[in-house]
This record gives C-alpha cells, sequence and structure tokens, in this order.
C-alpha cells in the first residue's frame, strides 16, 4: 500500500496500539527518513540497488521508507511482524522463494519495519528500481559496500 506524500492525515494514523518505543521511532522517522531498505546494501549501479534483510529471531530493522519499484523475495521463509504507516500491524508466515513486487506512483512511499517473530534467521533480497516515478533517496555516509582493494 502506497501513501501519497501530499496525504499527511494518512501518515498520522493512529499508533497508540504500537508499544511506546516502536510509535516514537515511527514519529521520528518521519522527520528523517531512513532509506536503507535493507540489512546490508549488497550492490549498486545506475538501474539498481541490492539489498539483504538477515534478522536473527526476535531481531527486527527499524522503520525505513520505500519511495522506488522494487519487489522482494523471501529466501529463507519465516514469521515476521509490520508496523505500516497506516496505523496497522501485520503478522505473515513467507513461505521460502516467495516474492512480491511493488510500485510507487509520483510522491508515493510506504514506511514500515519488519521483526523476526520464528525461531531461525530470515533472510530476504530487495531489488529497488532507481527509473522509478520518485528519485532515489541519497543513502547516508557508509552504507554504499567499499571497492575491492
Amino acid at each position: 500500500m502506497a501513501l501519497t506524500m501530499l496525504d499527511k492525515a494518512a501518515e498520522k494514523k493512529d499508533t497508540s496500539q504500537w508499544a511506546a518505543d516502536i510509535a516514537a521511532e515511527f514519529a521520528r522517522e518521519a522527520g528523517n527518513p531512513n532509506p536503507c531498505v535493507g540489512s546490508t546494501l549488497l550492490s549498486e549501479n545506475e538501474r539498481t540497488r541490492v539489498w539483504i534483510i538477515r534478522l536473527a529471531p526476535g531481531e527486527r530493522i527499524g522503520f525505513h521508507r520505500h519511495v522506488l519499484d522494487y519487489f522482494w523475495t523471501s529466501v529463507s521463509g519465516g514469521r515476521g511482524r509490520q508496523h505500516v504507516h497506516d496505523g496497522t500491524t501485520v503478522e505473515y508466515t513467507y513461505v521460502p522463494g516467495e516474492t512480491r513486487h511493488e510500485t510507487y506512483g509520483k510522491d508515493q512511499f510506504k514506511v514500515h519495519d519488519l521483526q523476526n517473530l520464528g525461531d531461525r534467521e530470515m533472510v530476504f533480497m530487495t531489488v529497488e528500481f532507481k527509473d522509478s516515478a520518485n528519485k532515489p533517496m541519497p543513502l547516508p555516509e557508509g552504507v554504499r559496500p567499499q571497492a575491492a582493494a
């Protein structure tokens, strides 16, 4: 589900059912959007960014913002929980090889987190497409892989 940046009311959905620390982190993300949609950026070129998410049991990747068209693939499968910018909390069981494509129009985005609820590592690959309707958000220093010496 994408959110139009112009629809600020939708961004301020009721998060009162969320734990206080999760709601506070979500509020901070709105003022400082996190463009890192994975744990590690594996590769980047003029067309794509390739990310991996590796979450140990109980581990969580914090709120991040999707603005580019992308797809993710569940490598390992597992059970996860997401808090989504519309105020919903979603629990879902992923199967190995499951893939989902997401597309965002101009000024649309999605913000969410992901926690591993299972008892084994959960792994996802995510590929973002830089030629989307929105420009790629700049990445923080130190995120890009260092060139081999």
